[in-house]
């Protein structure tokens, strides 16, 4: 009878492979983390906007009724209710992390927060969250100064909440500015009205440049035909964008509907634009939210000027 012995064989590993192998493994869980993050702000962004779809509405009502801006509103809930996610909102209706304080009679509900168990109002729903976030700002006596504001200030609002101490985050007015450029709720604070809901149905999106309000023409759109559409009249279409009565815009083309700037914005100062094909100084103008006749002034341009490809045209000195 023979017998085998079965000897194991311990294979040992040079250290170069062992080194490949292990920046192998952390790349591959580099990979996940960032796969997964990406995931999560997708479904963060999905919440943001589902927020300001059905909430916008409650926001410009507010503003016309107490003189707040929309966007700011819109910036709190949805930072202080992460989009209406957080357990304030969920439990409370409490969209914008208001606290009991020493005048609120009605239901609250503990939370901790700065400190534990911290008392925060509660609500039968969440327009009444939005109304008494309103009250609470407007008969506050240290936000008074905030109603000196222009309605469309929203960077003054913002830094004026922290430093009137809405929040203690020192970054809190620049998180309530993020939100209000990157989902564009500036745009809800137009007139203090619903114009801005009829601009949307009728294909239209407010936007912003240079401090100033634009929208993208749709092709055939002319002076008439956007004066209709915007609400804005003729003459002052035409004095805003700079162009005669007979113009007609391109799709895509900015058209302004309050008035561009008579300097472009400052991250520009000492900027230059060089002109591609096809571009006139006009375009340029338009592109920065800048009157022409700054732009002809500062580069020292005649009349006549008429730019060439390559040209490099000073936006602000």
């Amino acid at each position: 009878m023979q017998i085998c012995n079965h000897r194991h064989t311990i294979v040992a590993l040079s250290e170069p492979f062992v080194r490949c192998l292990r920046a192998m493994c952390l790349r591959a869980c580099v990979l996940v983390l960032m796969v997964c993050a990406a995931w999560c702000s997708v479904v963060a962004q999905s919440h943001y906007v589902r927020y300001i779809d059905e909430y916008k509405e409650m926001a410009i009502e507010q503003m016309k009724r107490y003189g707040i801006p929309a966007s700011i509103t819109l910036a709190q809930g949805l930072l202080e209710s992460g989009a209406g996610q957080s357990t304030l909102a969920r439990k409370a209706n409490n969209h914008f992390g208001i606290k009991v304080g020493t005048s609120w009679n009605g239901p609250y509900v503990k939370h901790d927060d700065d400190a534990r168990n911290e008392k925060f109002r509660k609500y039968k729903s969440a327009k009444h969250s939005y109304e008494d976030h309103s009250k609470f700002l407007r008969n506050g006596a240290r936000y008074a100064f905030l109603f000196e504001l222009d309605a469309d200030d929203y960077k003054g609002w913002a830094h004026g909440l922290k430093r009137a101490g809405y929040a203690t985050n020192p970054r809190y007015a620049h998180q309530l500015i993020d939100l209000i450029e990157r989902f564009e709720l500036y745009r809800y604070d137009k007139g203090g009205s619903r114009k801005l809901l009829a601009l949307e149905r009728a294909g239209y999106r407010l936007l912003m440049c240079n401090d100033s309000y634009y929208v993208e023409a749709k092709a055939g759109d002319n002076i008439k035909s956007l004066s209709k559409a915007l609400k804005v009249s003729k003459r002052k279409l035409r004095k805003y964008n700079e162009v005669s009565k007979h113009h007609s815009f391109k799709s895509g083309d900015r058209v302004y509907i309050t008035k561009k700037q008579r300097k472009a914005a400052k991250p520009l100062k000492h900027h230059y634009h060089e002109i591609a094909a096809g571009q006139s100084l006009h375009t340029v103008a338009q592109l920065y939210g800048v009157r022409l006749k700054t732009l002809y002034r500062i580069n020292d341009f005649s009349d006549d000027y008429v730019p060439r490809v390559g040209d490099r045209v000073l936006l602000r000195k």
